[in-house]
């Protein structure tokens, strides 16, 4: 079992920035590929970034590239997703989860998650 907990998430205004947190605890959570999904009320919860065990390759959702940056530090166990130049259409309640394999973009191929952290960005 790996055990991930977001933390990061909060009230912004367009245009700023937020940096969020996944740590991870339990079985090996450094061996895994880690993913940031999120889900708008009403919508389902979409793929956003992923990130190998390694940290050596990352993949984005067009949508975000060149504004998040998803990154890793396994000497913490923890994944990050830094969040520039933010967008009313990022608030969503963000996830985070583990994967066996690099650049999932789908929700059945991870196997562990969080519980979330809401992002609301104001216009």
């Amino acid at each position: 079992q790996v055990q991930l907990v977001e933390s990061g998430g909060g009230l912004v205004q367009a245009g700023g920035s937020l940096r969020l947190s996944c740590v991870a605890s339990g079985r090996t959570g450094s061996s895994y590929a880690m993913g940031w999904f999120r889900q708008a009320p009403g919508k389902e919860r979409e793929f956003v970034a992923a990130i190998s065990w390694n940290g050596g390759s990352t993949y984005y959702v067009e949508a975000v590239k060149g504004r998040f940056t998803i990154s890793r530090d396994n000497t913490k166990n923890t994944v990050y997703l830094q969040m520039n130049n933010l967008k009313p259409e990022d608030t969503a309640v963000y996830y985070c989860a583990a994967a066996l394999h690099f650049r999932q973009t789908l929700v059945r191929e991870y196997d562990y998650w969080g519980q979330g952290t809401q992002v609301t960005v104001s216009s």
